[in-house]
């Protein structure tokens, strides 16, 4: 496992991190063991799966407006899935083409395997024929946390 869960002083979770920064917070004495993995240890601490910060960090920012846009997010979002052919994907398609003034948007970027996304080319999806199996939406924190 390369990725700790960092949950704040109340529980709610907050987001992820490596092992490495994990450590760093446990000797900084920001953050404390919440979930550990049996018999393994790095150190004097045993190998973290969640950590919870002692003291609590306000999140209001998190609820306002949602996540911010990027590729990365918009693929887990979506699974690594394939909008039109739900195969691996690998890169991100524009629905309303940039160059027609798509903007980088929750609603107007999905995944998609480089064949589709190549097929698709400088069209919308009802133009080049290729219907989109789910429609992208503005994902929550929880649903990206989990991914």
């Amino acid at each position: 496992m390369d990725a700790v869960l960092v949950i704040n002083a109340d529980l709610g979770p907050l987001h992820r991190v490596t092992v490495q920064h994990a450590i760093r917070m446990l000797c900084r004495r920001v953050a404390e063991i919440h979930e550990a993995e049996p018999d393994r240890v790095i150190g004097i601490f045993p190998v973290p799966r969640v950590v919870r910060l002692v003291r609590y960090v306000v999140t209001r920012w998190r609820f306002n407006a949602g996540p911010a846009w990027s590729r990365g997010a918009v693929l887990r979002r979506d699974g690594h899935r394939c909008a039109y052919c739900d195969r691996a994907a690998s890169t991100i398609d524009h629905i309303l083409p940039r160059s027609r003034g798509g903007r980088n948007t929750w609603k107007n970027t999905t995944a998609a395997c480089y064949e589709c996304n190549q097929r698709k080319g400088d069209r919308t999806p009802a133009e080049a024929g290729m219907p989109l199996r789910r429609e992208p939406a503005t994902p929550s924190w929880a649903v990206l946390a989990a991914r």
